[in-house]
């Protein structure tokens, strides 16, 4: 593995506003997103221990540097990849997570069995850590299923390219995550969606009731969801109907959401135009940064493959 180059890691450039709102003003954009919830809601099936550990927006950045860091490891440097001070400087640049938070999620993933010590480490000060292959096989899957969405708003052929060539994950992912910690609009989203994401499981319920909206154009001036239940939430999540109901307190109290006739019981629920669009706005940060990851990426395979066959034995001179 060539891995990408740590001075592409360390000086991100986020999307620009025009193209964070080409992404948002797709008008495919919704059911794509309903998709993409629905996606990462077979992942919790897949993978329920690491579904509910990152469904906060902390924890979600915490994992994205830690494997970026993986994937930066020098083969040469037993020393290189993941320990917590390589952590903390990424995390911490942005002050997204203190040292203490930093290390508590590491020996987390380790009680977990999600990372491990990676052998023959020759040091007893520094403790060099790798994922496991659970690890590996969920961030996978999720970035595959990220360049599918991606594929289904402008019709492109990632996922068909990273299955012929996954190192286009390989370099494409470091580059995503480290924009995408170092970009405050996605790591400290609009109140709206941070009521959620910034709370414990946060991010899986809000992946589940955004999938749930019946309505991609509103409807009396409001988007709708059916059938909400907080039991059947509780049940199927394992979550306390306590912390689900706090949740969606919070975003009531925001005048995102509300009930239609609670008194009646109907377990319908109204959803703010402004709710949807600071969601739809928030992914397209996302969207923006992996797609410049995976453009990036490849660009430097090709430049790679191009210098090679330029200079194989036979090849005809360069004009360059």
């Amino acid at each position: 593995m060539t891995g990408v180059p740590p001075s592409e890691i360390e000086s991100p450039q986020t999307g620009s506003a025009a193209q964070i709102e080409a992404f948002a003003s797709n008008p495919a954009l919704f059911a794509v997103l309903q998709q993409g919830a629905r996606h990462m809601i077979e992942l919790y099936h897949h993978f329920p221990r690491i579904g509910r550990l990152v469904a906060a927006q902390q924890k979600w950045l915490l994992t994205q540097a830690a494997y970026a860091l993986h994937l930066q490891r020098n083969p040469a440097d037993p020393l290189s990849g993941i320990t917590a001070s390589r952590l903390l400087d990424i995390i911490g640049e942005f002050g997204a997570a203190s040292r203490n938070t930093a290390t508590a999620f590491l020996a987390e993933l380790l009680a977990y069995k999600l990372i491990r010590d990676t052998p023959r480490s020759p040091s007893k000060r520094s403790r060099p850590l790798e994922p496991t292959e659970i690890s590996h096989e969920a961030m996978m899957l999720w970035f595959r299923g990220q360049m599918r969405s991606l594929d289904l708003l402008d019709g492109g052929e990632r996922v068909a390219r990273l299955e012929a060539n996954p190192e286009l994950f390989r370099r494409a992912q470091p580059i995503a995550a480290k924009r995408l910690i170092a970009d405050r609009a996605w790591r400290e989203p609009p109140p709206s969606i941070s009521c959620f994401v910034w709370t414990e499981y946060g991010g899986l319920i809000l992946d589940d009731f955004f999938s749930r909206i019946v309505n991609a154009v509103p409807k009396e001036g409001y988007h709708w969801v059916e059938d909400l239940r907080f039991a059947e939430l509780s049940n199927h999540y394992s979550l306390s109907r306590t912390h689900i109901r706090r949740l969606f307190t919070r975003a009531e109290a925001l005048g995102s959401l509300g009930w239609q006739d609670r008194s009646n019981n109907r377990n319908k629920v109204w959803v703010t135009v402004s709710f949807v669009e600071d969601y739809k706005r928030w992914q397209s940060i996302k969207f923006c940064a992996l797609d410049q990851a995976f453009g990036e990426a490849a660009r430097s395979i090709e430049a790679e493959n191009h210098a090679s066959e330029t200079t194989a034995p036979g090849a005809p001179p360069s004009d360059l």
